[in-house]
């Protein structure tokens, strides 16, 4: 590993990238390609009543209309509840997918779309978490509670240690705070495509730019109802994902109409499209409440957070607990309690984005050391590193610290940024306290 530390490392990929020889799914020729549109959910929230695509498929340049009932197997596309390929019945955010059509070109397969008939019943959308977690809340459609349930009281994960009332009680102040980050959008270069057919061993062939791709294999061969050597799975080329592309958003749909039409197909979403109708980085509001010593110790720390999930269907409770475990951050706190809330709302899945979750906690608790710092007026370099792991420390989920060298880190942030560090701040390290 010392070979490569502090040394430039050629990208693998580099120079595929800068000459343009990178091939991309929308690169991929097939002979005979359709283009797949599909119609999305004009409203944030609803029941399907009824869909009629008769005019859709009698149109000229049209080789075939998908909707829920065509897909072969799973209508699912995984996570912890399950998102829907098609909406069935319960529509939960404006975008969700009610049917597809294949056409010659992209202009007719619009037009097509446009003859495509639903009856919906419009309902009334909740966009507020907070409201969403009211008792009287409206469910959020397809689950039995707004409230992701893994524990009776609606908390998602709970992270536990010491005696945190104790540790409030020994305090000399408490300092609260609380802070939000809202819904982010990915926006890759690439956008969101798929292209499938059937090939000349009668496999479905897929080629796709997941991230996750090996992880989705067995999950889109249920959906498709195919043994898995009857479905190829390419790609591992991403112009761009940062997240945005561990979830399937283009793959089932283009594999459900080759399997219908027995065609080759490409799906490829507009920037409208992937902005409205994929997931995003969910909405966090985190708040603190610490318990520190006049010298600014940090003896006690509780942690509220409620995560905004989007509708049901992405992977939001793995985050909530994701951001549980590390919301605390790299500081050694006696005593710990975290709360947290996982909440459905008619707003697109929440799914990852770069530093999925830890992110969020992040930019929060070093808010929180600022507003600590502030308020007794101590350096805020010495509030982090007093409270900094050192070797033998434990993480508020009881794991060992080792090797570790975080105040060395702030030492050399401090030295690059220009900031002459008192001298015992310069004399800390990371050995055992």
């Amino acid at each position: 590993m010392s070979v490569y530390v502090g040394k430039p490392v050629k990208r693998y990929d580099g120079i595929g990238h800068v000459t343009g020889r990178t091939v991309y799914v929308d690169d991929v020729e097939v002979p005979g390609v359709f283009s797949i549109k599909v119609l999305h959910s004009p409203v944030h929230r609803g029941i399907l009543k009824g869909i009629d695509t008769r005019e859709a498929e009698k149109m000229p340049g049209v080789i075939g209309v998908i909707s829920a009932k065509d897909v072969p197997g799973v209508n699912s596309t995984g996570g912890y509840t399950g998102q829907p390929i098609f909406v069935e019945d319960t529509i939960c955010f404006k975008g969700e997918r009610i049917a597809a059509v294949a056409a010659v070109d992209e202009d007719t397969a619009y037009e097509a779309i446009k003859k495509i008939k639903v009856e919906i019943e419009e309902q009334t959308p909740i966009f507020d978490p907070h409201e969403a977690i009211k008792p009287d809340a409206l469910l959020i459609a397809r689950e039995d509670s707004n409230l992701f349930q893994e524990f009776n009281n609606g908390d998602v994960h709970q992270v536990k240690t010491g005696d945190v009332e104790k540790g409030f009680a020994q305090a000399d102040h408490i300092v609260e705070g609380t802070y939000t980050q809202a819904f982010h959008d990915h926006a890759s270069i690439e956008l969101q495509a798929s292209t499938a057919y059937i090939d000349a061993s009668n496999r479905l062939v897929i080629h796709g730019h997941a991230q996750c791709r090996l992880p989705y294999l067995n999950g889109l061969a249920a959906q498709f109802n195919l043994p898995l050597n009857k479905f190829r799975y390419l790609g591992g080329t991403v112009g761009g994902g940062f997240g945005g592309k561990n979830d399937i958003h283009c793959d089932n749909v283009a594999g459900v109409m080759a399997l219908k039409t027995g065609k080759p197909v490409r799906y490829q979403m507009t920037r409208q499209e992937d902005i409205l109708t994929t997931t995003k980085r969910g909405w966090f509001e985190i708040s603190f409440k610490d318990g520190v010593m006049n010298y600014g110790r940090i003896v006690a720390r509780e942690v509220r957070t409620l995560h905004d999930a989007g509708a049901p269907g992405g992977i939001g409770p793995y985050g909530t607990e994701k951001n549980s475990m590390l919301v605390t951050g790299p500081y050694n706190i006696p005593n710990i309690a975290i709360y947290g809330q996982c909440v459905y709302t008619n707003k697109p899945p929440a799914s990852s984005m770069r530093g999925y979750t830890i992110v969020n906690g992040t930019a929060s608790v070093e808010l929180q050391m600022d507003k600590i710092a502030d308020k007794l007026g101590i350096n805020p370099w010495e509030i982090r590193m007093q409270n900094a792991w050192r070797n033998g420390d434990f993480t508020a989920t009881q794991v060992e610290v080792k090797a570790c060298a975080a105040v060395e880190v702030m030492q050399k942030a401090a030295e690059l940024a220009g900031i002459d560090l008192p001298n015992h701040l310069k004399n800390m390290s990371s050995d055992r306290r």
